[in-house]
C-alpha cells in the first residue's frame, strides 16, 4: 500500500512541551522515534488525547539511555516486550521499540525488534490506529488508516481473523471502537470474522474482558454496540444471562452520566443472582459489585410497586440505597412504559441528593436518653418518622419528629 502523509490539524499538539521534550531526547543519531496509534488518532479528529505512546527505532536499553541522559526518569515496565514508561515533567509516555510478532496463542505474543515502522503498522489490529506522526504535524499512514478515519470507519488491517487470531480481545475492541468512533453500520468483514472466531473469547481472562465491556458500555454509540452484540450472541457469552435492552437505552439516554457499573445494571441485573453472577464473571471490583446489588434490590422493587411509585416512595428508596439509583430507577421506569406520572416523578427525583439524618448519637444523649441500645432506638425511631413525613428540614416539624422519637409527645 501507498503510504499517506498529511499535516495535523493542531500545529502545538505534538510540537512543544513534554512531548516535543521527549522526542528530542530520543531522536537523532540513526534513530527514529514517532508518536505512534490513539494519540495520533484522536489529534487528526480534535478528540482529546489521554495517553500519549511512541514508536521507536532505538533498542529499550538505548531508549533507557537517551531518555536519562535527558534527565527523564526510565522504567522498563515491559522491557520484554520493548516498552520502556519515560516520565517527563510527571508525565508518563510509553516509548516501544518496532517490533513484529514471532508467534501468538491468542491472548499473548512473543515478538522480534525492528527497524521498519511499516511492519509495525501492518502488525496492528485496525487501521485508525496505526497511524504515526512526528514533531513537525506529519502523520505517516502505512494502511489506509486516514481514509477509514475519515469516513469514520473501524476495520481491521488485513486479514480480519488472521487479526483476531492474533488476540481474541479484539473481537471485544471491534465492538469498543466502533461504538467510540464509527459512523453508519459496522464493518461486515470485521463482524462477520468475529463471529467466525467467537469461541476464542474463553481463553480470556475475566479481567480483560471487563476491561473492554465497561468500555463499551460507556462509549458513545453503546446502544448500537449492545444491540450487535445482543443480536450475534456474544452479549449472552460474555454475561452469562439475558440483557434488557430497552432498559439500557433509556439509561444511555437519559441526561446525566451513569458510571460503567450503573450502564452494566440497567443492561443485565434482574436480581442478586445477575449481581453475584456477574461479579464472578467479569472479576468486577467490590464497589461495582455493591452498585449492581443495589440496581437488582431497585429491580426487585420495582416490580412490588407495579412501577407505580409515587415521588415520596422513589425518594425513600434513593435515600435507602444511595444517589446513584436515582438514574438507574427513572431509566428503569421509562423502558417499562410505567404510568406517566411515575415517569415523571422519576425524571425530578433522579438527581435528588439525599440528605443527611439529621440528629445523632450526641443529640440523644444530650436529650438524657441512657447510653446504649436506647440511643440507637431513638434515632431509628427519628429518622423512620422523618422518611415518613418526606424528609423535612424547618425545625418546627424536626423537633416535632424529635420530641415524639424521645416519648416526649
Amino acid at each position: 500500500m501507498t503510504v499517506r502523509r498529511t499535516v495535523l490539524p493542531d500545529p502545538t499538539v505534538f510540537a512543544a512541551g513534554s512531548v516535543a521534550r521527549l522526542l528530542s531526547a530520543l531522536n537523532g543519531d540513526g534513530e527514529k522515534t514517532l508518536v505512534a496509534g490513539g494519540a495520533v488518532r484522536n489529534a487528526m479528529i480534535r478528540h482529546p488525547i489521554n495517553d500519549l505512546d511512541c514508536a521507536t527505532t532505538a533498542l529499550p536499553h538505548e531508549t533507557i539511555r537517551r531518555a536519562e541522559r535527558a534527565g527523564f526518569r526510565a522504567v522498563p515496565t515491559g522491557i520484554e516486550h520493548g516498552t520502556v514508561t519515560v516520565l517527563v515533567d510527571g508525565h508518563p509516555f510509553e516509548v516501544t521499540t518496532l517490533r513484529a510478532d514471532v508467534a501468538t496463542d491468542g491472548r499473548r505474543a512473543v515478538v522480534s525488534f525492528g527497524r521498519d515502522f511499516a511492519a509495525d503498522a501492518a502488525r496492528r489490529d485496525f487501521t485508525i490506529k496505526a497511524l504515526y506522526a512526528d514533531r513537525d504535524r506529519t502523520v505517516i499512514d502505512h494502511v489506509g488508516g486516514l481514509d477509514d478515519l475519515a469516513a469514520r470507519r473501524v476495520r481491521f488491517i488485513g486479514d480480519a481473523a488472521a487479526r483476531i487470531r492474533e488476540d481474541y480481545l479484539r473481537i471485544l475492541r471491534l465492538f469498543r471502537f466502533f461504538a467510540r468512533y464509527a459512523e453508519g453500520d459496522i464493518d461486515a468483514e470485521a463482524l462477520s470474522a468475529a463471529i467466525r472466531e467467537r469461541d476464542g473469547l474463553d481463553i480470556l481472562s475475566r479481567e480483560r474482558i471487563r476491561v473492554e465491556l465497561l468500555k463499551i458500555l460507556s462509549a458513545r454509540r453503546a446502544v448500537e454496540a449492545a444491540r450487535i452484540m445482543g443480536e450475534t450472541g456474544f452479549l449472552s457469552r460474555v454475561l452469562g444471562g439475558v440483557a434488557n435492552h430497552s432498559r439500557f437505552e433509556a439509561g444511555a439516554s437519559a441526561a446525566g452520566e451513569l458510571s460503567p457499573a450503573q450502564r452494566l445494571g440497567l443492561l443485565a441485573v434482574e436480581c442478586r443472582e445477575d449481581a453475584d453472577r456477574l461479579r464472578h464473571r467479569l472479576a468486577l471490583s467490590n464497589e461495582e459489585h455493591e452498585v449492581l446489588q443495589r440496581a437488582a434490590v431497585l429491580s426487585a422493587w420495582l416490580r412490588s410497586t407495579r412501577f407505580s411509585a409515587s415521588a415520596h416512595q422513589m425518594r425513600a428508596l434513593i435515600y435507602r440505597l444511595g444517589a446513584d439509583v436515582g438514574p438507574m430507577l427513572a431509566a428503569s421506569l421509562t423502558a417499562a412504559a410505567a404510568p406517566a406520572g411515575a415517569i415523571a416523578d422519576a425524571g425530578q427525583v433522579s438527581s435528588w441528593t439525599p440528605p443527611v439524618l439529621p440528629w445523632r448519637g450526641a443529640d440523644a444523649l444530650a436529650a438524657g436518653v441512657a447510653a446504649g441500645p436506647e440511643v440507637g432506638t431513638a434515632l431509628k425511631q427519628a429518622e423512620q418518622a422523618w422518611i415518613e413525613a418526606d424528609f423535612p428540614g424547618d425545625p418546627a416539624a424536626l423537633a416535632d419528629i424529635w420530641s415524639q422519637a424521645l416519648g416526649h409527645g
